[in-house]
């Protein structure tokens, strides 16, 4: 099996991955765990697991000239991403999030744009304007009455926030992952992510009552830390050693397909003709953004 196959791979399981995970961390925040403390518990977990199995890998040393660049990415891949994500998450519903998360390729492409100088054809620029329309439509319109989410507007916006951070994080964290194994790189970036968001999230995490959480509530801690975490932030940088960032951001297609799926069988969120509409914004979007011209399309 080809390694650009396996990388694939590996990006379809981090994104289905991904999809469930707006369901399951819904259903423990804010009830058995708030939204920062719940963060620090996930970087925690994921930090000591790259450290336990670093040894497995080569060892290595970060190049001072690149401290500056990895505390970015952890900043903005570890902790400005994660914040509003789980908070966004807390005020909001499982599928206006698996919706607003698929916005992520359109932030990359706008970034590769401004930073990596990309050119931005007509049809990419219209697919950008559909995509945002799509999801200001879903963050100013996707309201319902939800006693678990207080704050759906807020929510909604902060989750689309996330996609920004995320966004800006998979283009600037590509030159790392030329340079270090992922073993070397990710126990970094994680312990790096521990302490931008320990300030703000400690209280929370001392809140955590572990004796009265039901067993559902360590299953959804686990699957948080091991599976939507250590998982797929490893698959994610494999894939990034053979996929470009633009393809590998293009996987969030199949999030709000496995996220509304998984929300409405197990109970934990319905349809509404403003979530369908605006997840056909965003996902025709999307598709005019990320489609190549048919004369790259014959040359590849």
């Amino acid at each position: 099996m080809s390694k650009r196959l396996l990388a694939i791979l590996a990006a379809i399981g981090a994104t289905t991955i991904y999809g469930v995970n707006h369901t399951i961390a819904k259903g423990i925040m804010p009830h058995y765990v708030q939204p920062f403390g719940f963060i620090i518990l996930r970087l925690l977990g994921a930090a000591i697991l790259f450290w336990l199995i670093s040894p497995f890998g080569p060892k290595e040393r970060i190049d001072p000239k690149d401290y500056l660049r990895m505390l970015i990415c952890a900043l903005l891949g570890m902790g400005l991403n994660m914040m509003v994500f789980f908070k966004g998450l807390s005020l909001s519903t499982p599928i206006n999030s698996a919706v607003l998360i698929t916005t992520t390729p359109i932030v990359v492409l706008i970034l590769s744009a401004v930073i990596l100088k990309e050119k931005i054809s007509r049809r990419k620029i219209i697919g950008i304007t559909i995509g945002l329309l799509g999801a200001l439509g879903l963050i100013l319109f996707g309201t319902e009455v939800r006693q678990d989410a207080p704050n759906i507007p807020l929510g909604n916006f902060l989750i689309f926030l996330n996609s920004i951070f995320y966004g800006s994080y998979l283009v600037l964290v590509k030159i790392l992952i030329s340079k270090y194994h992922p073993f070397t790189f990710m126990k970094w970036l994680f312990s790096l992510g521990v302490l931008i968001c320990l300030p703000l999230g400690y209280e929370e995490f001392m809140e955590i009552s572990w004796s009265t959480l039901p067993l559902k509530a360590y299953f959804g801690i686990g699957f948080v830390i091991l599976g939507t975490t250590f998982c797929t932030y490893l698959f994610n940088i494999f894939a990034l050693t053979q996929l470009k960032a633009s393809t590998l951001s293009a996987f969030v297609y199949v999030q709000p397909l496995v996220g509304i799926t998984y929300a409405v069988f197990t109970g934990q969120d319905t349809i509404t003709t403003v979530k369908i509409i605006a997840a056909c914004f965003v996902l025709v979007g999307i598709y005019l953004s990320s489609k190549r011209p048919k004369r790259q399309l014959q040359q590849n």
